[in-house]
């Protein structure tokens, strides 16, 4: 009955209601029957998904793919391959103006679901459509140091043509105006009190104090709101020229409410400077060490934290810029076009242009760059896990190439650009993650919820203790899950007071993998599993198999496998006759002999009738070794020993030198050029060495005549010796002789000039008596 059921189900059933009704219509007196049935179709299915895997086959042979698992006899209601799954919970029409009740919708879908499957991609198409008449906020974002002062008087000239520039985009526009200049600390600006108040020259006039930035109007729609307060600004000044722009565009941004950006509009900030920007790192020349935060601090329309915060980055500047979804458009000078191009490459969704001297040119400017930016379309995502991956296809005349952005040029108003969204989860997500995709610049996002398909949904019987399990486990997608206690593939192990760990680490043989990988573990033994030939692994821990033996000519070796042998273990073992590694050759040495008719010349063993020589020996027939040192210097001391028994082996030269079989004492050697070694008695002994079969084994002749070094004549050495340490000294004492005469010779000279220079005086000392004394007698008269 069942069969005949089914075989017009097909007929029946239209949709799933039709097929519920079909089995209403069935007879009651059918249903027991019908039920029994079907409770034997169901457990045939069982029985076959939980059979899949033969004795001794891996569970995982139950994964693979569709073609092979049917070839292998799998059921196709019993395979379970999870796709990919999408739905679109919000998908709103497209506007065509901004005239439409409500905030107007350029982008579809605005939400959508994913549930995918690990690696497998899942892509859907997004639309995007330029509102006619879409409202923009532009905030007139002004440099006031000293050198913008002719600028700041075009801009008061040009309030009325900047609102009619703006209305000719859209009727929907508004107006901001914010003004900065930079901190009001040294070395940025002169701290003295008086140059704080008055920052500019002493001939000007108008100057305000310093200030690092001020907001000066919110948005609006009033012309002459905005002429009104535009005319009250004066200029200021400070010390360097880089000026504290990245701080105001920074308070811009994230100070929405003061500013008044509206939720639905293009957000533009249009900065106008004529020169360079301070960033992250150069407060700490003033002391300013706290990073920006990011956070908006207006206090009476100043930013208060301007001298506490330092500079925020051009990374943070970027993503608050994108964040907020505003598009700033840089009216530089000449002189700075090409810096803040290089900044434009940085902030996605940017413009740069030219200002002239003094600013007349800056609405025609505004408005080029404004179609430039509106006319570009970006799509791109924010932060996704690094298990994610999104890539975009533009559907564009002038679209960019696939990757992960999505660029169409030269879009109009109106005109409708689509894009392949490519989603792709690498890896199992434990949770559900959401992220935005959307144009750059713009508030419309599509909000993507995502989720990973990792598990089988399997029609599993919701028998708790199954038979298939012996009733100690239940069937979960054809494999036992045990209970507590019990493991096995069949939950046929009771573990009892066992450790399992303990079990399992009994089938790692090295503490390595379990079962080598090739089968489970089953109450610390191995079963092994089935080889694709048909046989199995075997082992302890199924480390053998039979099937894995050498190659031979790039080719499994039938010669070992039904031939010369079989293949045990993954080695060879061949039959009498025949060897190598998979048994391919007959023994035979008819190759490996030697014209002496030795194998090898005794210095390798003969394998497939080829010589395999001992290290350092060369084939054919291992005769000679490049490597091996040479035996005239290996063997020297024994032929000292053995031929004139002298030398370190001389007292037990037989044992000492048994590598030298035979030796002879000859007249003259071979023809060649003979060894020779120096002896005790530094004598040259001259001999002829060969090797015999084997590797230790030499026959030597040795030549009776040394060649030894004539004795010196030792009285003559040492007469010599002394007539020359005394000659040697003779002319020492000879030439200390000489120094010493020149050198009194040299002061005798230098003596005698200065006596020759000496002029003695002849004046009488008054002190000086002589030493004789005249006494003159009174009476003498001289006769």
């Amino acid at each position: 009955m069942l069969q005949t059921f089914f075989s017009t189900l097909p007929q029946i059933c239209a949709s799933t209601q039709s097929c519920l009704g079909a089995l209403w219509t069935i007879p009651s007196t059918s249903w027991l029957g019908f039920f029994s049935d079907i409770t034997l179709l169901i457990e045939a299915s069982l029985f076959h998904s939980q059979n899949f895997i033969k004795p001794g086959e891996q569970e995982a042979a139950r994964c693979d793919t569709w073609a092979q698992l049917i070839e292998r006899g799998c059921m196709e209601e019993d395979i379970i391959s999870p796709k990919n799954y999408f739905s679109s919970s919000k998908n709103i029409s497209l506007s065509n103006t901004a005239l439409d009740k409500g905030e107007p919708i350029q982008l579809r879908p605005q939400e959508v679901n994913l549930k995918l499957r690990p690696g497998l991609p899942h892509t859907f198409t997004l639309d995007f459509q330029r509102v006619e008449g879409y409202p923009v906020d532009l905030y007139y974002l002004m440099d006031l140091s000293y050198s913008m002062e002719d600028d700041l008087r075009s801009i008061k000239t040009l309030g009325n043509k900047l609102f009619n520039a703006l209305q000719g985009i859209t009727k929907k526009g508004q107006i901001g105006f914010g003004s900065f200049v930079d901190k009001t600390v040294l070395p940025f600006t002169n701290t003295n009190p008086e140059k704080l108040n008055k920052p500019c020259a002493e001939t000007e006039m108008y100057c305000q104090p310093a200030f690092g930035y001020r907001h000066v109007l919110s948005m609006t729609g009033n012309k002459a709101e905005f002429e009104s307060e535009v005319n009250k600004q004066r200029i200021s000044g400070n010390l360097d020229s880089p000026e504290g722009t990245l701080d105001a565009i920074m308070q811009a941004a994230v100070c929405g409410e003061r500013i008044g950006w509206r939720n639905s509009s293009t957000r533009l900030i249009v900065l106008t400077t004529d020169d360079g920007f301070h960033m992250a790192g150069d407060g700490k020349l003033a002391g300013i060490l706290e990073p920006n935060d990011e956070r908006c601090y207006m206090d009476n329309n100043l930013y208060s934290k301007s001298n506490e915060m330092d500079y925020p980055s051009v990374g943070q500047v970027a993503n608050q810029l994108e964040k907020n979804n505003i598009q700033p458009i840089f009216a530089v000078t000449k002189n700075m076009e090409k810096v803040y191009r290089e900044l434009s490459k940085m902030i996605p969704k940017s413009e740069v242009g030219v200002l002239s001297a003094d600013s007349h040119n800056v609405v025609e400017l505004i408005k080029n760059a404004y179609n430039r930016l509106s006319s570009k379309v970006t799509v791109t995502h924010d932060a996704l896990p690094d298990n994610v991956r999104v890539t975009y296809t533009p559907l564009c005349p002038e679209g960019g190439p696939s990757g992960d952005k999505g660029v169409c040029n030269n879009v109009g108003v109106g005109q409708m650009v689509s894009f392949n969204v490519t989603v792709t989860a690498d890896e199992c997500m434990q949770s559900e993650i959401s992220f935005l995709i959307g144009p750059l610049g713009m508030k419309d996002k599509l909000k993507v919820s995502l989720s990973t398909l990792c598990k089988c949904e399997c029609n599993d019987p919701v028998t708790v203790d199954s038979p298939y399990c012996n009733g100690k486990g239940q069937v979960n997608c054809g494999m036992c899950s045990c209970k507590a206690g019990f493991v096995g593939q069949k939950c046929e192990c009771s573990i009892g007071e066992k450790d399992e760990s303990s079990l399992r680490a009994a089938c790692r043989k090295d503490n390595g993998t379990e079962c080598e990988g090739r089968g489970d573990c089953v109450c610390g033994i191995c079963q092994c599993y089935t080889l694709p030939g048909g046989s199995t692994y075997y082992g302890t821990n199924c480390e053998c198999e039979n099937e894995s033996c050498e190659k031979f000519q790039n080719k499994l070796s039938l010669l070992c496998v039904e031939g010369n042998g079989k293949c045990r273990c993954k080695n060879c073992e061949c039959k009498p006759g025949y060897e190598g590694t998979a048994c391919q050759c007959k023994k035979s040495d008819e190759q490996c002999r030697t014209p002496s008719g030795s194998v090898c010349s005794g210095r390798g063993t003969c394998k497939c009738n080829q010589c395999k020589c001992m290290e350092g020996y060369q084939r054919p027939y291992c005769l000679t070794c490049p490597a091996c040192q040479t035996t005239c210097i290996t063997k020297g001391k024994c032929i000292e020993c053995l031929g004139f028994q002298t030398g370190p082996f001389s007292k037990n030269c037989s044992q000492a030198c048994t590598s030298i079989s035979e030796f002879k004492m000859v007249e003259t050697l071979p023809p060649g050029k003979p060894c020779d070694v120096r002896d005790v008695e530094s004598c040259r002994v001259f001999f002829a060495i060969k090797q015999l079969d084997g590797e230790d084994n030499y026959t030597a002749q040795i030549l009776k005549t040394r060649e030894c070094p004539k004795l010196p004549n030792i009285y003559a050495i040492i007469g010599g010796s002394i007539v020359g340490v005394t000659v040697i000294g003779i002319l020492i004492l000879l030439f200390i002789k000489v120094l010493f005469t020149l050198q009194d010779l040299k002061e005798y000279r230098k003596f005698m000039n200065e006596a020759q220079k000496t002029r003695w005086s002849e004046n009488k000392n008054p002190i000086f008596q002589e030493a004789t004394t005249t006494v003159a007698n009174p009476t003498f008269s001289g006769e």
